[in-house]
């Protein structure tokens, strides 16, 4: 039996880091969230080309995204044995890379611009899905230096100064997505595209607030100032390479499978593809809020594991599961429970509120999974025990899930809830094989260091 009276000073722990890394993360899926209600209303056809889009672009920006979260667990680590000098290089190093990177990405994303015709959609949805195309992909490269400082604040135990700048910008581009879909106040109407500006003049302006408040703080900004150009080294960014490319690679791995099975969904039709972004966005939701309790478990393990408190170590472990637990019961419920109420938020069509429904119940039974899988990751990113990830996400997320899906779908003649299925049984094989290395890897590390 377990006392959970015993855990509720690592409860409180974790959810001072988790909520505002949360709000954070949350924000970041209310971009296509808000992107997707608005389209809507325009029509199936228009939804389903954003949703093409989307699925193209979120590789990418998983990616990229993923790529600088190797500098929180080495900030963290280098922070709390008060080795600054290693901090300022981290991020230097960490800055210069992102930067090399996020420019690599986007060309490798405009490229497949050129091929968007050939990949088996509707003329109509992929002619409407270029211009919105073209301004996600402008808009990676300055989220890439948001999220560089972002994972640097993390690092340092900050997870404020992300939530404040993420809710501005979202409620900016809420704004200028009414302004510019349906061209109001003497705005152009836009329609799809003007979702894909208001996210990208978003994007453009939180690495310009984020700058403008670490300059700002005494502590902070020390680490800036000392920026020289000597203190750029192979060694220096390899090392935040080796963490965060696998990071980056697993996301990408995860994020693919979806990417992947989403078009595969377009050769179904418009319908269903519209059916299937309505509940990709809302379990992204739900998933936002765990990855916010993922990403504190980063923060927490990696300080406890600078330290050596290994005890302290297991037990934020251990409270981000619990906490995982609890709310992707609760997300289950609420999709299961509304299933019919949700889709009307975004379309009127009753093909495509149908479908969604029988969807998200699929999602709603996936939540546990996801949670468990999410959080196992978070620990050993923490631990910066990133290579296996990438094995284990290939292996459940490629070899199982896209042939799994496919098979689910058209052999046997299942459709787009064979797709859900197969996205079930791959979660929780990758829950069951994070955690099993989380407590080898734990256990390592205590006969090395403890």
């Amino acid at each position: 039996m377990i006392n959970f009276k015993k855990y509720i000073p690592f409860y409180k722990r974790n959810l001072k880091v988790a909520i505002p890394i949360i709000f954070t993360q949350l924000g970041g899926g209310l971009v296509q969230f808000v992107d997707n209600i608005m389209v809507g209303h325009l029509g199936a056809v228009d939804l389903a080309a954003v949703a093409f889009a989307n699925s193209i672009f979120i590789m990418g920006f998983v990616f990229a995204m993923g790529a600088t979260m190797g500098i929180t667990p080495l900030v963290g680590q280098a922070f709390v044995q008060k080795n600054h000098s290693q901090v300022a290089k981290l991020l230097h190093n960490g800055a210069f890379f992102s930067l090399l990177f996020g420019a690599i990405l986007t060309l490798l994303l405009l490229v497949c611009y050129f091929f968007i015709d050939q990949m088996g959609q509707e003329p109509r949805v992929a002619d409407l899905s270029k211009p919105y195309y073209l301004a996600l992909v402008v808009s990676l490269l300055p989220y890439m230096v948001f999220c560089v400082l972002k994972q640097f604040l993390e690092g340092l135990g900050n997870t404020k100064v992300a939530m404040a700048i993420t809710i501005f910008a979202n409620v900016l581009n809420i704004i200028l997505n009414y302004l510019l879909i349906f061209g109001k106040y003497g705005f152009p109407q836009l329609g799809a595209f003007g979702a894909g500006v208001a996210t990208l003049v978003a994007r453009l302006l939180m690495p310009v607030l984020f700058l403008v408040v670490i300059m700002r703080h005494k502590e902070w900004s020390v680490y800036l100032k000392g920026f020289s150009w000597k203190a750029i080294s192979r060694s220096g960014v390899f090392s935040v390479a080796k963490v965060g490319l696998p990071i980056g690679g697993q996301m990408l791995l995860e994020c693919a499978a979806w990417a992947l099975l989403t078009i595969i969904v377009g050769w179904l039709g418009a319908i269903p593809l519209a059916a299937n972004q309505i509940a990709n966005n809302v379990t992204t939701i739900s998933f936002m809020m765990i990855v916010g309790v993922s990403s504190a478990t980063t923060i927490r393990v990696s300080h406890q594991l600078g330290l050596r408190d290994f005890f302290a170590l297991k037990m934020a472990m251990r409270a981000s599961i619990h906490l995982c637990l609890f709310l992707n019961a609760i997300m289950a419920c609420l999709m299961i429970g509304l299933r019919y109420q949700i889709p009307l938020i975004f379309t009127t069509d009753r093909e495509v509120v149908e479908i969604t429904a029988q969807l998200l119940v699929f999602a709603g039974l996936f939540q546990l999974s996801d949670g468990l899988q999410s959080v196992g990751a978070g620990v050993l990113r923490g631990l910066t025990d990133v290579k296996r990830l990438v094995f284990y996400a290939f292996v459940t997320y490629i070899c199982v899930n896209i042939p799994l899906g496919y098979v689910l779908a058209f052999t046997f003649d299942i459709g787009v809830s064979g797709i859900w299925v197969a996205f079930i049984i791959s979660l929780t094989l990758a829950a069951v094989l994070y955690h099993r290395r989380c407590r080898v890897k734990i256990e390592q590390l205590e006969q090395q260091l403890g």
